[in-house]
Formats: structure tokens, C-alpha cells, sequence
């Protein structure tokens, strides 16, 4: 009788236990069907392109966000708006140490550190990691059961990326290039 006490009591414990701890769970990133868009401003313009993933996931509780890592692959920056010879130096020249230091830093990282819920979706805290250089980032994220967008805003000069910013160059005229620089993600699950 003593037997059958303890079994139904660990029964129930382990069934309770299953009810009040979060589940947690890595929703891994498709790489191949998730896109980052980028542009940079310029005075008299701008230009656009892409950057791929290299990997990355989420961290979810009880299907709330909590955390996740990212790693980009710096060397696939793309050029999408010229075409020919401008596109290869503007690419090759995105990749120099003028601006990512590709060589030597040949991906960035963004690790979520924190995620709060709010009603159109989170508000992320974490760090990124460019050009060997961690800073602090917030944003906001839009999430579904398959996938997640944002948009963001990035200061390259506080990861020393400061070739042509008006910020620590005087007479730069119309080569003043804007500090910051922006990215459009869609991650799919």
C-alpha cells in the first residue's frame, strides 16, 4: 500500500510539475528564406542592398520570446541598386576596413539579452557585435508562429565605422555620408 501511495504521489507531482514549468524550446532560424535589406544615405542619395545569415535562432518560454543569437555573414554584403563596375566598388569598398573591416571581422553578431511582451509584439534589449565592437541595442519585433520582422537603425560610428560621417570630418560637403544606416529583417522559422 505504501508502494502504490508513493507512486500515485510521484504521478502527480510529475504531472503537476509538467503544467507549471515553462517549456522551453531554440525556434532555429531558416537561413535560406529569411532576409536582411539594408541602406545607407548619402546628401545626394542612397544605396541599397542585402546581407545574409549565417545562423541563428530564439529562445522561447511557454511560446514567449526570451532571448536568441544571431550571426551575419559580413562577407556576402550586396549591392542591389547599381549594376557592373560601380556595384564591385561599392561592394568592395563596404568590405574594406574604410567601413566593415570584412578581413579581419567577417561576421557581426546580435544577441537578444531580453524580450518584453507588449501588444504589438516585443521590445528587444540585447547586443551587437560589428567590427569587433559591442554596443547595447533596443528595438521592436513583430512576431507570428512562423516568422519575425524589424526594422532598425544603426550608428556605424559607434563601432568605428566612420568614413565619410559629418560627425568627425569637416568639409565633406556632398560626400557626407549619414551615420546611420538601416536594416529590414525577416526571420522565418
Amino acid at each position: 500500500m505504501k508502494t502504490l501511495k508513493s507512486l500515485v504521489l510521484i504521478a502527480v507531482v510529475i504531472t503537476a510539475s509538467a503544467f507549471t514549468n515553462p517549456m522551453h524550446m531554440k525556434k532555429q532560424i531558416n537561413i535560406k528564406e529569411s532576409t536582411i535589406t539594408w541602406k545607407g544615405k548619402k546628401v545626394l542619395g542612397s544605396h541599397t542592398g542585402t546581407i545574409q545569415l549565417k545562423d541563428g535562432y530564439l529562445e522561447m518560454d511557454d511560446n514567449l520570446l526570451t532571448g536568441g543569437m544571431f550571426v551575419v555573414d559580413m562577407t556576402t554584403i550586396n549591392v542591389t541598386d547599381l549594376e557592373g563596375e560601380s556595384k564591385g566598388k561599392l561592394e568592395g569598398h563596404l568590405k574594406s576596413d574604410d567601413f566593415f573591416g570584412v578581413s579581419s571581422h567577417p561576421t557581426a553578431t546580435l544577441e537578444i539579452t531580453s524580450a518584453e511582451k507588449n501588444v504589438d509584439g516585443y521590445i528587444v534589449t540585447g547586443n551587437i557585435t560589428i567590427k569587433g565592437t559591442t554596443q547595447p541595442i533596443t528595438f521592436d519585433l513583430d512576431m507570428t508562429s512562423s516568422m519575425a520582422t524589424t526594422s532598425l537603425k544603426i550608428d556605424r560610428t559607434k563601432f568605428g565605422v566612420r568614413y565619410g560621417s559629418g560627425s568627425f570630418f569637416d568639409n565633406l560637403g556632398d560626400n557626407t555620408i549619414s551615420d546611420n544606416f538601416e536594416l529590414d529583417v525577416t526571420l522565418k522559422f
